[in-house]
């Protein structure tokens, strides 16, 4: 098992959330304002809700339906209702800006 093709960092738009199923597991990849490349579980630990509507500002993702943030390099949430973290993915983007995401490694916060 090892990371598979997403997409090229051009194809990703800075701030907008965009959906891939792995391995039946739905990961939300983020290019953020800095232009680094998250990836992280698409629902969100509050509800059953996909992080992938809802709104990205620099390094977090919030919630459309409840208004929880969580960091998009941690997981963590940063505020209530939500309190348990989503996982983290591992990204790797290659000379070519190719972006790769192994959905069977999490990263530890």
């Amino acid at each position: 098992m090892s990371a598979e093709r997403i997409c090229t960092t051009a194809e990703l738009e800075t701030n907008k959330a965009f959906r891939v199923v792995l391995e039946k597991t739905a990961i939300v990849v983020v290019k953020d304002s800095t232009g680094a490349v998250h990836a992280i579980g698409d629902t969100c630990t509050h509800g059953d809700i996909s992080l992938a509507e809802g709104f990205v500002e620099d390094e977090d993702i919030e919630c459309w339906a409840h208004g929880s943030k969580f960091s998009l390099a941690t997981g963590m949430p940063l505020n209530l209702p939500a309190y348990e973290p989503v996982p983290v993915f591992a990204v790797t983007v290659d000379a070519d800006g190719v972006v790769y995401i192994d959905p069977h490694t999490t990263l530890a916060v």
